[in-house]
């Protein structure tokens, strides 16, 4: 019988474990090496001359490429379907560097209101003195064709939303920006290409923190973009000009954490229904934002684009932010701490963490009370967890 000429592909957790990596089998190391250099010899004048034309892959200088980035680069790039991949130093860096890759002076971007603080602050108080505008959209979309103009060359979503969990429709808003001919951008953070693949539905460019999910353990500072080669290379050129590189010890700890990426979320979201469940319940909980409860207004939209609901939620205290600051003072389990998709649970308060220095009405449209708390959770017994959350909470 023929074979197919068409290899099957692999599955997210064997690609999270060999994509990248050229194992020789005889005499190879299993473990992934770190390039801890910062540059590279060439083996001729031709070969630097070739380089300079732009005829060389070959490495230079860690700032332009090296090859513990290259496996971290195709594992995302493989994770999220995409052609190709760039890491960078921050997940900041990765968003600023999608941004400006298809954004100039003149320009303006259509954005999702409920953004991660630190994006909303980049283009609330960066992107104008560089003359680029901002307009802000609903999670919904509600009359996002009343906001294009000529100017408008991109657009930049989140879904779900930091910290309410609100997701925005990919596929309608992939072909709003198919329609308007703009570059679509995606902050895929929050779910990982485990439970979602933006780039399948339509998008242009996913990034990433992947400090969080990807990296998994707390330890390492990173961010990632992913989509067609085309566009990554512009990507690549931003973060080498503006200096946004990622670290090769970085990159051994991203691609260690990638390699357990899809049993920890899997985990994750075991752990976050059984807990959001609780919270529902909770006489001193006003409301819980987790998309796998049927109370969750986006809860159908998450069965129809998430392969599951993710391992982050919030609640609203009754208590408001008087409540909600006893409650951060008395877990136990969980961690006083920011950031997200580590093994260890993790509780915060927006307004004095993610979502700090935000007016009132600012707050109001992303949906965060005085009394919200953020949830990431990790890998405890969830037993363990729910019991914190209760005595907490007493």
């Amino acid at each position: 019988m023929k074979k197919s000429s068409k290899a099957k592909r692999w599955g997210d957790a064997t690609l999270a474990i060999h994509a990248g990596e050229e194992k020789f089998r005889i005499g190879a190391a299993v473990g992934t090496s770190i390039a801890r250099t910062a540059n590279f010899t060439f083996s001729s004048t031709e070969e630097m001359k070739r380089w300079a034309e732009g005829k060389s892959a070959a490495y230079i200088y860690t700032r332009y490429g090296n090859p513990t980035l290259t496996i971290a680069e195709q594992k995302i790039a493989a994770l999220e379907g995409a052609e190709a991949a760039v890491v960078a130093a921050s997940g900041t860096a990765a968003v600023s560097a999608a941004l400006l890759s298809v954004l100039h002076a003149g320009d303006e971007v259509i954005a999702s209101r409920q953004l991660y603080g630190g994006s909303y602050r980049l283009l609330r108080d960066v992107f104008p003195r560089f003359g680029i505008g901002v307009r802000f959209v609903e999670s919904d979309l509600a009359g996002i064709e009343k906001l294009a103009s000529a100017r408008t060359k991109s657009l930049y979503i989140e879904t779900p939303t930091n910290p309410t969990l609100r997701l925005v429709d990919l596929k309608k808003a992939a072909a709003f920006a198919q329609e308007w001919g703009l570059v679509s951008i995606v902050d895929n953070t929050f779910a990982s290409p485990v439970l979602q693949k933006p780039l399948s539905m339509g998008f242009n460019i996913v990034v990433h923190s992947a400090s969080k999910y990807l990296a998994g353990h707390s330890d390492v500072i990173a961010g990632a973009a992913a989509g067609s080669k085309v566009l990554m290379d512009k990507v690549r050129s931003n973060i080498i000009q503006i200096g946004g590189s990622m670290d090769p010890e970085a990159a051994f700890l991203l691609i260690r954490g990638m390699k357990t990426l899809e049993i920890r979320v899997e985990r994750q979201c075991r752990t976050a229904m059984a807990v959001a469940k609780f919270l529902e319940k909770h006489p001193k909980v006003a409301r819980v934002h987790y998309p796998g409860l049927p109370s969750h207004p986006d809860h159908k939209l998450a069965r129809r684009q998430m392969r599951g609901f993710g391992a982050m939620l919030a609640f609203d205290h009754k208590g408001g932010l008087a409540g909600a600051r006893r409650f951060g003072d008395r877990i136990r389990v969980f961690l006083l701490a920011a950031s997200l998709g580590g093994v260890e649970s993790l509780a915060i308060l927006p307004i004095y963490t993610s979502h700090y220095n935000m007016s009132p009405a600012e707050l109001r449209a992303a949906s965060v009370e005085p009394g919200t708390v953020r949830v990431s959770v990790g890998l405890e017994d969830p037993e363990d967890l729910i019991e914190d959350l209760r005595q907490a909470l007493a």
